[in-house]
């Protein structure tokens, strides 16, 4: 990261963003350490307003792991149909027997 100096103030240059494609599996396990981060913060809060933004937090993430996971199970059947469709082994029984 580059830092640049004036006579004012630092400036730090913003970090470049990652637009490599993500996996379901890394949201899942990216919304699930967002939530264990969430849980901490709730549980070490003592103000109202910040035990407030923790639960709403906390509830948008089990929203969104539980819509990730549910995804993630129904694409698995279609995975496990596809994978049997176009099996190397299947090709070479029917190779075989044909």
């Amino acid at each position: 990261m580059k830092t640049y100096f004036s006579q004012r103030s630092e400036y730090t240059a913003p970090a470049e963003e990652d637009y490599s494609p993500v996996t379901l599996k890394d949201s899942i396990e990216k919304t699930r350490r967002d939530l264990d981060i969430a849980y901490a913060g709730f549980d070490n809060a003592v103000e109202t307003d910040l035990i407030d933004s923790y639960i709403y937090e906390i509830n948008a993430l089990q929203m969104r792991y539980k819509y990730l996971t549910d995804l993630a199970a129904a694409q698995e059947p279609q995975e496990k149909e596809r994978l049997s469709v176009h099996s190397s082994i299947r090709a070479l029984v029917s190779h075989v027997f044909s």
